[in-house]
């Protein structure tokens, strides 16, 4: 499970004070790693998992400590340190891989158990993750997500989440769970339909066909394409670029949520028919789902250890 570091000002009851100080860069962390680059506004979170990238309860855990602190951000005095912050990145220190999606065999164990509490309990915990990029944590911010390699079933979703979508050009994009007679349950459907309507979702999600960045942005769905290598470069060159317009563009992103909202209670009704969807699947579609995951595994002993 993740590692909670214990602050030393904790107070037990005051839970506010607690998620709000000290500054969330002090704080120790096992699955991600953080930058705070005060100068052009920017907090970078980057997933920077040991093992299969992928969403587990670990990574969840620690990444719901940074949207506590980032949340502070709308209370005036809460966290000076976050007083000229902008934009939110969310990004991966993995090569080639920004994330490969859920946990397929958490996912597997279940379905075997006929487990449907724990597939729920999962998908409710990554789905209030999704609404929270999707709503900036109620922070005056711009979300954006930096994909460098390959952002497959959630991990493609969790992209779609934020208010701008950054793609390096060798990026591959999908949702392959019609592979194991699964669809993306926790959120593609509703970013993907506000963005290229009902039709293309549908053929996209059926289809399970893994996108090339550039096709993506060709059909709006990936809003900056960058060359290899120069995603993190490009996201400083937009801030300073927009500097003078931060607060227009938060507007205009606050008034597309507001004509193509996306409630927290669409995004968890949509997941509890994954889960129950889940329990319909034959032995045959779960031991594709394991293969998949061994497949994974297998990429990522190949890379090596992580590098510290």
């Amino acid at each position: 499970m993740a590692i909670h570091a214990r602050i030393a000002n904790d107070r037990p009851t005051d839970a506010a004070n607690d998620r709000l100080n000290p500054n969330v860069i002090e704080r120790e962390f096992s699955e991600i790693s953080l930058r705070h680059d005060v100068e052009d506004g920017i907090f970078w979170c980057y997933m920077d998992q040991k093992g299969r990238p992928s969403y587990t309860y670990a990574l969840g855990e620690e990444i719901q400590q940074v949207h506590d602190w980032i949340a502070g951000a709308a209370v005036p005095g809460a966290a000076p340190e976050l007083a000229s912050l902008r934009y939110f990145v969310g990004a991966s220190k993995t090569p080639g891989i920004f994330n490969l999606g859920g946990d397929l065999r958490h996912f597997a164990e279940n379905i075997r158990n006929r487990d449907l509490p724990a597939m729920r309990a999962y998908a409710e915990t990554c789905t209030r993750m999704q609404y929270a990029h999707a709503s900036g944590f109620g922070a005056p911010i711009v979300t954006m997500a930096l994909v460098q390699g390959d952002a497959l079933g959630g991990g493609f979703e969790h992209a779609l989440a934020f208010d701008i979508l950054v793609a390096e050009r060798s990026a591959r994009l999908g949702l392959p769970e019609i592979v194991f007679n699964l669809f993306p349950g926790m959120g593609a459907y509703s970013f993907l339909l506000r963005r290229v309507g009902r039709r293309t979702t549908e053929e996209f999600i059926l289809g399970g066909k893994i996108h090339h960045a550039e096709e993506l942005h060709e059909m709006g769905i990936v809003d900056i394409l960058v060359e290899d290598g120069e995603g993190e470069a490009a996201i400083v060159d937009y801030a300073r670029k927009n500097r003078g317009r931060f607060h227009a563009e938060r507007a205009v992103y606050g008034a597309r949520k507001t004509v193509h909202p996306v409630s927290l209670e669409e995004l968890l009704e949509i997941t509890n028919i994954w889960a129950e969807t889940a329990m319909n699947l034959t032995d045959a579609d779960v031991r594709k789902m394991e293969r998949l995951a061994d497949a994974q595994e297998r990429r990522i002993a190949r890379r090596g250890p992580r590098s510290l």
